[in-house]
């Protein structure tokens, strides 16, 4: 496959790093340090976002949104993954589910979102069963004309203090030809709601001024009008996000390299030791190498799912693949860069450590590196009856 960028895609990819660079880059450190990010701050990078047209880049024109294809979205959170997913969430990416709002949902959920009214949080994941959807314990039953949600989620990520959850709960079982298999609905359920608590998670070491958040469902109850889409198909829905949000994962870890390639050459060709630039050292150069033939492979494993998905024939092992390689290749590129660095490398004057941080997020969310390799191994021996 030929992935050479066309005009539009250079223009994308210049137009977004100069915002990164203008609106994101001066104000990483400081909320990194804080763990916060100010309102207001947050508020102007949306409000610039859109007035750029960035904001809502993945949803169809028909709807309000950006509507870029993939392989140019790709390319868009390859930029924004350079820096903190604290501030650039507030370029928020509305989870692509929404689309399947109907009637009254659209106005009030999807065509907020768009507009920068409201913001989602995607909650799927608790505190026993993390990646293994069907092992969730929160239920949704059914009551008359609403249903009752009892449970709880966590690590559920969102820049800013989300408006209403996409939230995934076990509304039955269902007999299928491998056993019983709960069936899984998503509900879509509002900050205030009677029964609703949601809080600050626990801080964590990367992406800290990135939030996560604790939700509690007690007796919640709400219409059978909150379902997104239709009853039993959260499943489906859940797959189809994290199927691109792997891909989009693995395009910010190309942002990321891209940037410890930068530090690290720079600081490789102007360091001097015994008389000579630290570069010209084999056990420098050669992680130099290293990380760029990393960058191209998972650069390359990104564009082929993203391309794929454009045409319709992405399967879940090239989202996993891409993920799976992106995310650990990014672990060794920043080690080799703090190494190449040395003690300047930890230090807070640099964005390196920040960067190592947040890096070693990526092999874990959206599917942990162990989950990406169940997935491949399974679309090798799956054809073969094992």
């Amino acid at each position: 496959m030929d992935f050479q960028l066309n005009d539009e895609h250079r223009m994308l990819v210049e137009s977004v790093r100069a915002f990164v660079e203008q609106e994101i880059g001066p104000h990483e450190a400081e909320v990194d340090r804080t763990g916060e990010v100010p309102e207001e701050l947050g508020e102007r990078i949306t409000q610039r976002a859109l007035e750029m047209g960035f904001y809502a880049p993945n949803l169809p024109e028909s709807v309000g949104g950006g509507g870029l294809d993939y392989a140019s979205l790709a390319l868009f959170e390859r930029e924004l993954g350079k820096t903190s997913y604290g501030l650039h969430g507030y370029v928020h990416r509305p989870s692509e589910i929404l689309m399947a709002c109907e009637g009254g949902q659209i106005e009030r959920y999807l065509t907020p979102c768009v507009r920068a009214e409201k913001k989602e949080c995607f909650a799927l994941t608790e505190p026993g069963a993390g990646s293994d959807i069907m092992s969730m314990s929160t239920r949704a039953v059914r009551d008359g004309d609403d249903y009752l949600i009892n449970g709880s989620k966590h690590f559920i990520s969102c820049a800013g203090v989300p408006d209403f959850a996409i939230v995934f709960a076990a509304t039955g079982v269902d007999q299928t030809p491998k056993g019983e298999r709960k069936r899984v609905t998503a509900f879509l359920v509002d900050r205030g709601d009677r029964g609703f608590d949601i809080r600050r998670g626990p801080r964590c070491a990367a992406q800290r001024a990135y939030h996560t958040y604790q939700l509690t469902f007690d007796d919640c109850r709400v219409s059978a009008g909150q379902i997104l889409g239709e009853e039993g198909t959260g499943f489906e829905l859940a797959e189809k996000w994290l199927k691109m949000g792997r891909v989009w994962v693995a395009a910010g870890c190309c942002g990321k390299m891209e940037r410890l390639l930068g530090l690290a050459t720079e600081w490789a060709a102007s360091r001097k030791q015994f008389g000579r630039p630290i570069g010209h050292f084999q056990g420098t150069s050669f992680k130099l190498a290293d990380i760029a033939t990393d960058l191209r492979g998972a650069d390359l494993l990104v564009m082929n799912a993203a391309t794929k998905a454009d045409q319709g024939i992405m399967a879940p092992e090239d989202a996993a693949m891409a993920k799976l390689f992106a995310s650990e290749a990014l672990g060794r590129a920043a080690d080799h860069t703090i190494q190449i660095h040395g003690g300047m490398g930890l230090m807070e004057d640099l964005p390196i450590e920040r960067l190592w941080r947040d890096a070693r997020l990526d092999r874990i969310w959206d599917g942990t590196s162990e989950i990406q390799r169940h997935i491949i191994a399974r679309s090798l021996l799956r054809p073969l009856g094992a």
